[in-house]
Parts: C-alpha cells; sequence; structure tokens
C-alpha cells in the first residue's frame, strides 16, 4: 500500500492580508485588517482540494486605521477580547466549483464563542518556487458573514432612516502559502 504524503503549509505573513468591510452610515464602507493571525494547513500531497485549515486570528489585532473606533470594537459591544480573544476558523471541506481554480471553502467560523458554518468562495492563482527556493501557493478568499448571528448586535439608528452600521460583513483574504520542511 503507496503512503501519500502528508504537506504541512504555513502562511507567509509578509505577504498575506486578512481584511474586513462593512457598510457605514449606509453610504460607505469601513474597510480593516487583522495584523496578527496563524494556522496549521494540511494537504495530502499538493491537493489543496484535501487542505485542512485551522485558522487562528487574534480579535484584538483589528486595525482599521482609527483608534477610538478599533477601540470600539474591541469591547463588549462587538468582539469582547477580554472573554473572547481569538476569531477562529475550521474547514470542513472543499469543492471545485470550475476548471479555473474556483473553489467553494466550508468551514466553521467562531467569534465570541459562537460558531457558524459559512462558504467562502477561493480563487487558486497556483504553485510556484520563489527565488530563495521556497514553494509558494497564492488564493483570494471572499465571503459574507451576518455580524449578527456572532452576538455583534450594537448599532445606532440614523435620523434620516437606517443604522450606523451594517450587519453584513465582507471578508477579503489575500493569502500567500509557504510549504513548511
Amino acid at each position: 500500500m503507496e503512503t501519500v504524503a502528508r504537506e504541512k503549509w504555513v502562511i507567509d505573513s509578509s505577504h498575506s492580508e486578512i481584511s474586513f468591510k462593512i457598510k457605514h452610515l449606509m453610504i460607505t464602507n469601513v474597510t480593516g485588517v487583522f495584523r496578527q493571525y496563524d494556522a496549521s494547513i494540511y494537504t495530502t500531497a499538493d491537493d489543496f482540494r484535501t487542505a485542512e485549515v485551522d485558522l487562528v486570528i487574534d480579535a484584538s489585532s483589528i486595525d482599521t486605521g482609527n483608534s477610538d473606533r478599533d477601540n470600539h470594537v474591541r469591547s463588549e459591544d462587538f468582539f469582547d477580547v477580554s472573554n473572547h480573544p481569538q476569531i477562529r476558523f475550521l474547514s470542513s471541506g472543499i469543492e471545485e466549483v470550475d476548471k479555473d481554480g474556483s473553489y467553494d471553502l466550508w468551514g466553521d467560523i467562531t467569534i465570541r464563542g459562537i460558531s457558524k458554518k459559512v462558504k467562502l468562495n477561493v480563487e487558486f492563482g497556483g504553485v510556484i518556487k520563489d527565488p530563495w527556493g521556497n514553494e509558494k501557493a497564492g488564493f483570494a478568499i471572499h465571503g459574507t458573514i451576518n455580524r449578527k448571528d456572532f452576538g455583534l448586535h450594537w448599532n445606532a439608528p440614523l435620523e434620516t432612516g437606517g443604522f450606523l452600521v451594517s450587519d453584513i460583513v465582507y471578508v477579503n483574504c489575500e493569502i500567500q502559502l509557504r510549504r513548511s520542511s
């Protein structure tokens, strides 16, 4: 019986970004990133359709470019980082959408201790060796979540109708992996 190699991949954080945007005042988007994150990623041989992903984000590393807003998002009104310091994504399956590198990535995301199943759209950029001999793989990952599903209910009504912050959060990740030796 032939043994298939299990490969470990790590995020190249200097070439990756986990970001989001959310509608503010119903007219523009506020964007932000998480500065600290890590993942355990394993594949069978080089087949990313077999990927097992366990991503952990430090919720306190949020950066929207405004320290007052960041502190508010870290507070009990939103992430409550003193009680829930991590956001976690654990994959449960990957389905090929087409033969051009598009996939659906299924998994559970946990925010504020609440886990929900989500589907993220993945665009596989390919695998290549960098000039230093490291094998790299690239992915663009997109999707939406409803923040209220995770207990993030804070909001403020606007005089003209609607609310200060949308319920829908757009997730956008540009991920470069490096095969671990």
